[in-house]
């Protein structure tokens, strides 16, 4: 049997000619359901998160799925049974993870633009935690809860100014970051939550960026949280967790990211050796979970010769596929049927009106139209930020569980798109 393509992807491999998701052929799911096509793993994503867990083995800890990386009720399904709790940046996300069977006491609440009425239905439903990003925040959270005769569990989302040497668009530790409270300023506002009626503090949050390759930047992070624990409990104000976010990377092209498992035995030994491994710790892992359990099957359209690029137009485009547009970032394609043809380099570009729609650049593919081709690492950040732009419907998503496939969302139609909006009388 051949070897995975990508080594955070053991579910998916060429047998013979034929690439397969388990033990399914990805040319049969297209034939069936069509493209653009997303399919997920079900055992790729149990696969991560058991690193994790090993990871933990003997810990208190809890791992938080962070489903803005991929949000569809059925992935949140697969990990509130296999025993996650969950982090949400949005009142909508609430919801989901509640429509999923997930309990309120299993929920963090991130982001940095909480409502008030975002607040109040959090506070309905019990969670466990509210990641507070700002000061006015504090204030505002306090009166929402002393309003329903509540006390909401607040940790402070501290920005330590670690560079987690990733894109500078998914950097969120930095001093010029939206993201948190400044690590001058944290004391001050532990003193005041801890001050506010409305308010009881359980713990401290940061979280520096996503698709972190390195260990350096975690204990960077994580020996500055420490100092602060240490300066905020002297100040008489316990801390019960200590919650060290997510942002792990995943294997996208040559990327060497650390196992979360070999990840955690550093961060772990770091914390015994300041004298904190018996604490209560959370995390928050999205992208190292999802991602390369997922891929998006497309067909090739046309091939379209030109003076200084070739192109091969798909029928997946930016809207399905936001990541190369957002972030210039890369994601393998391979072709569902291994070729014995002569290579050509194509630009991968889809059919939307835009110069930014392009999956990938300067790839060497043996292809003719009505061939399917894959791309690969699609399971994070893609159908959770996928659009309507050009008024596409999004994609139909499977979830493959050995041989076993399931409809998890069917496609958008026009219909799908059109039904909440009024013409004119």
């Amino acid at each position: 049997m051949a070897a995975p393509l990508l080594p955070g992807a053991p579910q998916l491999q060429y047998r013979g000619d034929a690439l397969f998701l388990e033990d399914v052929p990805l040319a049969e799911l297209a034939r069936e359901h069509g493209t653009p096509l997303f399919a997920y793993s079900k055992a790729s994503m149990l696969a991560a998160l058991a690193a994790y867990q090993r990871g933990f083995a003997g810990r208190k800890a809890k791992v938080h799925y962070a489903l803005k990386a991929n949000s569809s009720l059925a992935i949140l399904q697969v990990f509130a049974r296999a025993g996650c709790g969950f982090d949400i940046v949005s009142g909508g996300e609430l919801e989901r993870v509640l429509a999923a069977g997930a309990q309120g006491a299993d929920i963090i609440f991130s982001g940095v633009g909480k409502t008030r009425r975002e607040m109040k239905r959090a506070l309905e439903a019990g969670i466990h935690c509210f990641n507070v990003e700002s000061e006015p925040e504090l204030e505002v959270l306090s009166a929402v809860a002393a309003d329903m005769g509540l006390k909401a569990p607040v940790s402070l989302r501290v920005n330590p100014d670690v560079n987690p040497l990733t894109h500078p668009y998914i950097s969120t530790g930095l001093k010029g970051s939206k993201f948190g409270i400044a690590h001058k300023d944290a004391l001050r506002a532990y003193q005041r939550a801890a001050a506010l009626p409305g308010l009881r503090v359980v713990g401290i949050d940061c979280h520096i960026g996503s698709q972190i390759t390195q260990v350096s930047p975690y204990l960077d992070a994580l020996d500055r949280m420490l100092d602060l624990v240490d300066t905020i409990e002297a100040a008489g104000i316990p801390i019960a967790h200590i919650d060290l976010g997510g942002g792990l990377g995943i294997t996208y092209n040559a990327e060497q990211p650390p196992a979360a498992d070999a990840l955690w035995q550093r961060l772990l030994a770091r914390l015994d050796a300041r004298g904190y491994g018996d604490r209560q710790l959370m995390i928050e892992p999205g992208r190292s979970l999802v991602g390369n359990a997922g891929v998006c099957l497309t067909e090739v359209l046309y091939l379209k010769p030109g003076e200084q690029k070739n192109f091969c137009i798909i029928d997946a485009a930016m809207n399905d596929l936001p990541r190369p547009a957002m972030y210039e970032a890369f994601h393998q394609i391979v072709p569902l049927q291994a070729s014995g043809g002569k290579p050509v380099t194509y630009d991968v570009v889809g059919p939307v009106c835009e110069s930014g729609d392009w999956i990938g650049r300067d790839r060497k593919l043996a292809v003719q139209p009505g061939d399917t081709l894959a791309v690969l690492s699609a399971g994070a950040y893609c159908m959770s930020m996928a659009s309507n732009y050009n008024t596409r419907g999004r994609a139909t998503e499977v979830l493959v569980d050995g041989s076993t496939v399931h409809v998890i969302r069917e496609r958008e139609d026009v219909a799908d798109q059109l039904r909440k909006e009024k013409l004119l009388p």
